[in-house]
């Protein structure tokens, strides 16, 4: 594919030249971050220090654009267990060492037809379910072809076909970490914007087609809906609301059989600067055999149900997260563009067999100046009846251009 792509980027966008001028611009992003983790059961800390960086380009002419990005993970400190590498008796750090071409893509850009081919970023409505795992130094990306239409205002047909998943476990990745899982996966969302908000129907056909991937027990087909939107409830005061149910069951190789609910609930209040929120999500059981839960792997699982990762993969007997937190922000403060801090507390039960898995405290703050943010992220997982007791803390400088 990357023989085929990057000649055909470059023949593409230069055939149109004596037309339309090529305009070229330059991509680059840094980050440097420091991640410990402490948990129970394990003789030894983790302590990472990664410096990531991305460096490509764009070349546009009219609606053609053809882009090139690739990105390097280096280990300045390895005192951790990266899932590939590293000593067991440290906590997983998801960040193995790695180079790697991160997009190589063509596209082709209008108002209401946006085509997309090679290896490129999907990211479909919250990432719940399709998402680009950002916050790991090697993000998910898609080997496949997109098509975007808008056949008319507030109505978008968002159409893809993945014949390979490249994992965020790097070119190194093997076992059950594959640097990418092949598969004939098709995503298909509309959605249609209605005065009450976005309403999203969305079919996703997973094929994990890789035997050490679970003996293929992630492969699902998942169809569902969403509604999310806000509304103003005066001028200083922001409702946001979003209501979400799917149906999984068993997929193509999937030697499981089983059916399983996804719920979300989910409002937040902003007051000014104060933002006050709350919900509960629920990725239902079947059976109770394992993987015949509720599962999403593709979607961007960090950003949900507790930055400890405790629910990265669904527990046999589902999982229940009941949620609320506050943040406050600040604009243009002490020479910062932008400051924010966040608080949210989980409590974690099963789906079934009424179990209470445990509670989780995620802290964060950040601060924005211009092209630069930096960030310290805390989280602390307190185990009942699921896993043992965690603390993990970031550190974090991003970059970019």
């Amino acid at each position: 594919m990357k023989c085929f792509l990057i000649p055909a980027a470059a023949l593409a966008v230069a055939g149109p030249a004596c037309a339309q001028q090529i305009s070229l611009k330059p991509i680059a992003e840094g980050r440097l971050r420091y991640e410990t983790v402490d948990q129970a059961g394990l003789s030894k800390e983790a302590n990472a220090v990664t410096v990531r960086a991305r460096g490509g380009a764009m070349a546009t002419s009219g609606a053609l654009s053809a882009t090139v990005v690739a990105q390097g993970t280096l280990a300045l400190v390895d005192d951790y267990f990266d899932g590939l590498k590293g000593l067991s008796n440290r906590p997983l750090v998801a960040d193995p060492e790695n180079v790697a071409l991160y997009i190589v893509q063509l596209q082709y850009h209008t108002k209401a037809v946006t085509l997309t081919a090679g290896r490129q970023k999907i990211v479909l409505d919250d990432e719940r379910f399709v998402g680009n795992v950002a916050f790991r130094d090697n993000a998910q990306t898609f080997d496949g072809v997109r098509a975007e239409l808008t056949p008319a205002k507030g109505l978008k047909l968002d159409m893809a076909y993945v014949w390979s998943v490249r994992t965020i476990w790097g070119t190194e990745g093997r076992g059950a970490r594959q640097a990418a899982v092949r598969g004939d996966n098709l995503l298909a969302n509309l959605s249609y914007a209605t005065p009450v908000g976005t309403l999203t129907g969305f079919a996703y056909l997973v094929d994990q087609d890789e035997a050490a991937v679970q003996s293929f027990r992630l492969s699902s087909q998942t169809y569902g809906g969403r509604l999310a939107g806000s509304r103003m409830l005066s001028k200083e005061v922001k409702l946001g609301y979003a209501l979400s149910y799917a149906w999984q069951k068993d997929y193509h190789n999937n030697p499981s059989q089983y059916g399983a609910d996804y719920w979300l609930a989910d409002l937040s209040l902003d007051v000014k600067a104060l933002k006050l929120m709350g919900g509960y999500e629920v990725m239902g059981a079947s059976s109770g055999a394992p993987l015949t839960s509720f599962q999403t792997p593709l979607g961007t699982n960090f950003k949900f149900q507790g930055w400890a990762d405790k629910f990265l993969t669904t527990p046999p007997n589902g999982v229940r997260d009941l949620y609320a937190g506050a943040g406050y922000g600040w604009s243009k403060l002490a020479g910062a563009d932008a400051v924010s801090v966040q608080a949210v507390y989980h409590r974690f039960d099963s789906d079934r067999l009424g179990q209470h898995y445990g509670d989780e405290i995620d802290l964060l703050a950040s601060v924005k100046v211009r092209r630069t943010t930096l960030s310290a992220r805390f989280a602390h997982y307190t185990a009942q009846r699921f896993a043992t007791d965690t603390r993990k803390l970031w550190l974090q400088i991003d970059w970019m251009l």
